[in-house]
């Protein structure tokens, strides 16, 4: 699929889309059914849809070689949501979410060596360990959300990783902590309009105290690593080992940026991967018994272990399809900082440009039946004859998920510990509505009972 290409001295074409109300543009079809809304925009009117989000101007990009121009060939010309992004100072102060320019470069740098092969390779039995004690903990027949539990998997994981921290003793408070944040980021997504932090809603009051206990713990556990009495391995050691340009530390308030930055972009998410993939593995439990079967041949019954993962193929290619169809980080946001030629259209300055993987990774031009869950697809070379960008649930270029990595193998890790022990069933008489947000999360739970593997 190749998008059309305008000679420079030929008039650009203006997108079509969808016709809006005064005032709101498409914001109430946004809030009503935003998924569907823009899965019916990218049908009906091609590559590129003109959108209004209130009074702000936007595009959907559907073209996997218009989105490559945003994302890397033109990328300088756009930055992040600053609309959007602004609500969230108060969290990620100027992390590596939020930075821009020469001030995202310098933290991405300092950040790197975290996510370099040899450290992620010492995180998997943490996650191992941490994942076989929480699950080991349900009985045969046990009913639960799946969902519930992989958040408070993912933020156990989340701390001994990034913090080489336990926080066991208070997961409780900090579930409810992380779920106050997460909640009010949710509500901000789908608002037209900002409300100052400073305005005492119960939302921005929840926010703030869950805010309040993650930076009393994250200060805590800095402070304990100043005086010696902290860990020596993890994100957090190697960011305050780490030395800019000219030899300088990271501040205790870079620090805490930087750590609650990781913990907002790496906890739900590969929470909600597990999660999501045992609502599709729950009902395809035929794919189920085929990966279970996979890991008792190449593990048996020890410890998975990160080597064991290039011989988890049916596993992987599992994790892949569920990335494809459902994947957590279903929109990506950019703002037009000059005027931009994206092929043959024109996107003036100030437009703010979405480019969603739960839409082009369904696009029938590149996959066959693409709303069914068929992990096998990916088998031979099938990923190497896609367009680049047909699949980015990641992102791409020079802002692709710094995670993305260490998000696939946890995400491996988990789903074979969990096959391994138990068959996993979907409930289906407790529908789940996906509810988008900064992330794609179930609403309702994911409901499924866990049947011990004999």
């Amino acid at each position: 699929m190749t998008a059309v290409e305008a000679p420079s001295h030929e008039q650009a074409i203006t997108p079509t889309g969808p016709k809006g109300l005064p005032v709101l543009g498409h914001m109430l079809e946004m809030g009503r059914d935003t998924l569907g809304f823009l899965e019916r925009s990218a049908r009906e009117h091609g590559d590129v849809t003109a959108l209004r989000l209130a009074t702000f101007p936007a595009i959907l990009v559907n073209n996997p070689d218009l989105i490559e121009q945003v994302l890397v060939k033109q990328h300088t010309k756009f930055t992040k949501n600053r609309v959007f992004w602004r609500q969230l100072s108060a969290l990620l102060g100027n992390g590596l979410f939020t930075a821009e320019d020469s001030e995202w470069q310098r933290q991405r740098k300092l950040a790197a060596p975290a996510f370099a092969t040899r450290p992620l390779e010492s995180y998997a039995p943490h996650m191992v360990s941490i994942a076989e004690k929480h699950i080991g903990a349900f009985e045969d027949g046990a009913v639960i959300d799946m969902h519930r539990e992989m958040m408070a998997l993912g933020l156990l994981i989340a701390a001994q990783t990034l913090l080489d921290a336990d926080v066991s003793d208070y997961l409780d408070d900090m579930e409810k902590a992380a779920y106050w944040v997460i909640d009010e980021v949710a509500a901000r997504f789908s608002r037209p309009v900002v409300i100052p932090d400073v305005v005492p809603l119960p939302g921005h009051i929840r926010y703030r105290r869950g805010i309040d206990f993650i930076e009393k713990m994250v200060y805590r556990i800095i402070a304990e690593n100043r005086a010696g009495k902290g860990a020596e391995s993890g994100f957090l050691a190697l960011l305050m080992g780490a030395r800019d340009e000219n030899g300088q530390a990271l501040s205790d308030k870079q620090l805490r940026d930087e750590i609650c930055n990781m913990l907002l972009a790496g906890y739900e998410t590969s929470a909600l991967s597990i999660a999501w993939g045992f609502h599709l593995l729950g009902q395809h439990r035929d794919i189920q018994d085929r990966i279970a079967a996979e890991v008792k041949r190449v593990v048996g019954d020890r410890s998975v272990t990160h080597e064991d993962l290039p011989n988890l193929v049916e596993t992987e290619h599992a994790v892949i399809e569920i990335l494809r169809l459902l994947p957590p980080g279903w929109a990506i946001g950019r703002e037009a900082r000059e005027d931009v030629r994206l092929g043959a259209y024109h996107v003036p300055k100030g437009t703010t440009v979405i480019l969603s993987p739960w839409v082009t990774q369904r696009d029938a031009r590149n996959f066959e039946d693409p709303l069914s869950f068929k992990p096998e697809r990916w088998a031979g070379d099938f990923r190497r004859k896609l367009p680049r960008f047909a699949y980015f649930p990641f992102g791409g270029g020079p802002r692709v998920c710094i995670g993305n990595r260490f998000a696939m193998m946890e995400a491996m890790l988990l789903l074979a510990t969990i096959v391994q022990r138990f068959d996993v069933e979907r409930l289906t008489d407790r529908p789940v509505k996906f509810l988008p947000s900064i992330t794609l999360r179930p609403q309702g739970g994911i409901w499924v009972r866990l049947n011990r593997r004999r």
